[in-house]
């Protein structure tokens, strides 16, 4: 079964950090770029972060540069997302993707995991 299973998600203050894993089973992620994106309530999924293939290229929204690193380890069909000072705003159902190229369509889509930054 091709599956991605996003993880690290949960509670944080304001100013905190959090690191998102997104695991893949089922395929290699040596074959795509890999997203992340996120949903708030009431809005719009949007695309937070891109990185490709072999991970020498990487892409970020205005409103996560300088706070946010995406990272991937093909070794461990892994990729992450390393959120610091982090803001209310950016509380987010998380969503890990692998895309075909960055900005390209989906082939697949993991089921999120929950980040509330809130004091």
């Amino acid at each position: 079964q091709l599956q991605l299973v996003e993880s690290g998600g949960g509670l944080v203050q304001p100013g905190g950090s959090l690191r998102l894993s997104c695991v893949a089973s089922g395929f290699s992620l040596d074959y795509y770029s890999m997203g992340w994106f996120r949903q708030a309530p009431g809005r719009e999924r949007e695309g937070v972060s891109c990185i490709n293939r072999s991970g020498g290229s990487t892409h970020y929204a205005d409103f996560v540069k300088g706070r946010f690193t995406i990272s991937r380890d093909n070794a461990k069909n892994t990729v992450y997302l390393e959120m610091n000072s982090l803001k209310p705003e950016d509380t987010a159902v998380y969503y890990c993707a692998a895309l075909y190229y960055c900005a390209g369509p989906t082939a697949h889509w993991g089921k999120g995991t929950l980040v509330t930054v809130s004091s």
